[in-house]
């Protein structure tokens, strides 16, 4: 058997060998540099083709953004789809929040522009990837951007009051979450990232409160097609935490696709190199089409 770690490493090294591949379209939704959206048409020409909404993940820190997800969104645009790849703000690079590493995420500015970008995607594309069918969107996002992806459905499910809570369900055809930090309580419990989600929620302090607002375990059911895809083998988000969603959601009424990965790990989910980004593409596809 394979050292898990070794794996890991190798798994890690092969994602981030890919040279970074520039979008067709940059455009802002916000003033920060940090609010922007990279949009990749469809390779072929196509017309009239469904959009894909990427969110990347990270730990929600800063050392990571959307570049490493640029092959990945190449991978989807080269087999026929509209691809928006979401940049948010994320954590700063200095210890905060009583922490002893760099924070993850920032609240509420994590969320506020998870939110926006989703708000103002349907009108972008109308301007800037007219073959885009924003009424055929499927959002995903791999780890931290799982947990987005999972989060941005859920968002007519949010506690009353939530400034992101929307009146009705979003106009979504549904989300394939990759290893996505879905249940907090569990993700705490392996310590996923090195405390990644404590320190989303601003600290212990908070997180009872906040998780209400932002676990996507919390927010259920959605009404939402939701699929999640797993490597068995995954050490940095472990699958025992898709389960618990899974379990959460059944436990709320509601059936969740899983697709379970035997032999592989964390990154090879949005690696082109990688056999598991092919089953990961035509996931989206069963949806999106």
């Amino acid at each position: 058997m394979p050292d898990p770690v070794a794996r890991d490493a190798a798994e890690s090294e092969s994602l981030f060998s890919h040279p970074v591949v520039a979008p067709d379209a940059s455009v802002a939704y916000g003033e920060h540099p940090d609010q922007v959206v990279d949009f990749y048409a469809p390779r072929g020409g196509q017309a009239s083709v469904p959009l894909v909404v990427l969110l990347h993940g990270g730990a929600w820190r800063a050392a990571y953004d959307r570049q490493h997800l640029t092959p990945f969104a190449d991978f989807l645009a080269r087999r026929g789809l509209a691809v928006a790849n979401v940049e948010y703000r994320r954590g700063r690079g200095i210890p905060q929040q009583g922490g002893s590493g760099p924070v993850a995420g920032r609240w509420p500015e994590t969320f506020d522009d998870v939110a926006a970008a989703m708000d103002a995607l349907p009108g972008m594309v109308k301007d800037v990837l007219p073959q885009a069918d924003a009424r055929r969107t499927v959002v995903t996002g791999h780890s931290a951007g799982g947990h987005l992806a999972l989060w941005a459905a859920a968002r007519h499910v949010l506690p009353v009051g939530s400034p992101w809570r929307l009146a009705v369900p979003p106009a979504l055809r549904g989300v394939v979450a990759l290893a996505p930090i879905a249940d907090f309580a569990q993700a705490v419990e392996l310590e996923v990232c090195g405390g990644a989600v404590t320190q989303l929620l601003g600290g212990e302090e908070e997180f009872d409160v906040r998780s209400a607002h932002a676990d996507p375990s919390a927010l259920l059911p959605t009404g939402i097609a939701t699929t999640l895809v797993q490597g068995r083998s995954d050490i940095t988000v472990p699958y025992a935490v898709a389960d618990a969603f899974i379990d959460a959601a059944a436990k709320a009424g509601e059936t969740v696709g899983m697709t379970l990965l035997e032999d592989v790990g964390h990154f090879p989910l949005i690696d082109p190199a990688a056999d598991a980004c092919a089953v990961v593409a035509e996931e989206i596809a069963q949806l999106a089409w």
